[in-house]
């Protein structure tokens, strides 16, 4: 098929059974695509004008650079060579495909429609009944720069002037320069349903109020997003409290029942490290391809629905 929905004339000649990827297939089938169709025509790249390929093959094939976790030069190869994804754009064999420049300049552009698009794929997946509601697991993640960290020695607040959104931060006693991944996933369903990425500096409870949808049934959270104003929030709201809870100066020692909570509420949001697992695993997101906060986002925005896509084909066929 090509990008505007005709049959190109070489597939009349060519077995429907080449270029054949399962996968992708179920991905295609998961939602209706016309509304992101109708969002990917809000890109004009570098403001000139209508792009000289369909919006929806560029916004499709943006989603198969995450999901293969491709480089620009990486994709425009692959969508010369393979017949699978030029299907699943919608490339014609006897159609032009776009090259590095082009897929490079519709990204830079699309950020805002990746994030639209994110929120319309949510929309339709809980119109499908698969968004659950029981809970959301939230936890955040290190990615780390894709420039060389300055040198830690000239002090915590040293930047990279190529990557003005990146900073420093310590785990585990290590000095770490990047970004940090905060996502709300829904319990039971495992999808994403919400996503922010900051400075690697960002405290978790800085963003947690944005990774609470408000119609769960409750919250769960590591240490890190314990707060009594936002402990008071969900019990106004009616939503469960499971933040865990953590020492301070007045609290050198936590008694035995919120020690046994504390072990009940980890086993629980435990689920949520499995879809940090599988984003950096799968969707190259253990560091970052771009020095700007946006693009690294509007990345991150890609990768979290092909995610919620190729989970909810799995549960589709629970």
């Amino acid at each position: 098929m090509s990008g505007t929905g005709q049959l190109g004339f070489a597939e009349a000649l060519v077995s429907p059974r080449l270029g054949s990827n399962r996968k992708l297939e179920r991905l295609d089938g998961v939602i209706d695509w016309s509304a992101l169709e109708r969002l990917a025509s809000r890109v004009r790249p570098g403001g000139r004008g209508r792009p000289p390929y369909a919006p929806l093959s560029m916004l499709k094939a943006l989603y198969l650079q995450a999901l293969y976790d491709l480089s620009d030069p990486g994709l425009e190869e692959a969508l010369l060579d393979r017949l699978s994804f030029r299907r699943f754009c919608g490339f014609a064999l006897d159609e032009e495909t776009p090259d590095e420049t082009t897929i490079c300049r519709f990204r830079a552009d699309a950020g805002a429609v990746l994030e639209a698009a994110f929120e319309e794929v949510n929309r339709q997946l809980d119109g499908a009944g698969l968004i659950l509601r029981k809970g959301t697991l939230m936890d955040a993640t290190l990615v780390a720069s894709a420039s060389r960290p300055p040198s830690y020695k000239a002090g915590a607040g040293a930047r990279a002037p190529r990557e003005p959104g990146a900073d420093w931060t310590r785990k585990k006693g290590r000095a770490f320069f990047g970004y940090k991944a905060h996502l709300g996933v829904d319990q039971g369903s495992g999808l994403i349903r919400r996503v922010v990425l900051s400075s690697a500096k960002t405290y978790e409870s800085e963003v947690a109020d944005r990774l609470i949808c408000g119609d769960e049934g409750a919250v769960y959270g590591d240490r890190a997003y314990e707060q009594a104003a936002r402990r008071a929030r969900l019990k106004a709201a009616g939503i469960k409290d499971r933040i865990m809870h953590r020492r301070n100066k007045h609290r050198a020692e936590l008694p035995p029942w919120q020690k046994r909570r504390n072990e009940l509420i980890a086993r629980r949001r435990a689920p949520v490290e499995a879809v940090f697992s599988a984003l950096k695993r799968f969707y190259g997101l253990r560091r970052a391809r771009s020095p700007s906060l946006d693009r690294n986002t509007a990345r991150l925005f890609a990768a979290a629905t092909v995610y919620n896509l190729r989970r909810a084909s799995l549960l589709a066929d629970a």
